[in-house]
């Protein structure tokens, strides 16, 4: 029987490398003032997860039916503003979908430390947000743009910031060596 896990053979590192504090991103700032309970501490940080053939599936499944059930819109088509962080319903960006696999996978038994938002650069200069999932096999990243999930050294992306493992109302830096700016307040 051939298993059903990802085999990793790494280019780059299977996990990335932190650098140091970052700014958190406008929008998380503003979901983590409207849902303080989103953004508390998670209470340490157990390392990364034992990967399964389960636990595959189910990261594989919920990237897929996320996908597929809400629809892409912006901020603006939907809420009429440039920025706004929330749970999608039917519609929303890629930081809505970010949002929505993150809580479905929490549901699933995840740790909040091993799901990690991550603001990237897509290659024709767009900053874009995917999730993180931090496995004892390297860390993963699901988007709204593929169904696919993918090692993180193994996608097209400049990797930039993320939320800390401990505590997913502090942000830090992403070294990838090919990052800029983009924007960001100071909490």
């Amino acid at each position: 029987m051939t298993s059903l896990l990802p085999h990793a053979a790494y280019a780059l590192p299977p996990i990335m490398r932190i650098t140091g504090a970052a700014n958190p991103p406008i929008g998380h700032y503003e979901f983590c003032k409207a849902n303080a309970a989103e953004c508390r501490p998670t209470g340490g940080d157990a390392g990364p997860m034992t990967l399964t053939e389960q636990r595959w599936q189910t990261i594989l499944d919920v990237n897929y039916t996320v996908n597929t059930e809400i629809q892409p819109m912006t901020d603006q088509e939907i809420y009429g503003v440039e920025e706004r962080w929330a749970y999608p319903t039917t519609a929303g960006d890629c930081e809505d979908y970010v949002l929505e696999k993150r809580k479905r996978l929490m549901e699933r038994g995840f740790s909040p430390s091993d799901l990690l938002i991550t603001v990237v650069l897509q290659p024709n200069g767009d900053g874009h947000a995917v999730l993180t999932v931090r496995t004892d096999r390297g860390e993963f990243i699901l988007d709204n743009m593929r169904n696919k999930v993918s090692l993180w050294s193994e996608t097209e992306y400049t990797f930039l910031k993320r939320q800390a493992n401990d505590d997913p109302g502090r942000w830090v830096k992403i070294r990838d060596g090919r990052a800029t700016a983009v924007g960001s307040v100071r909490p």
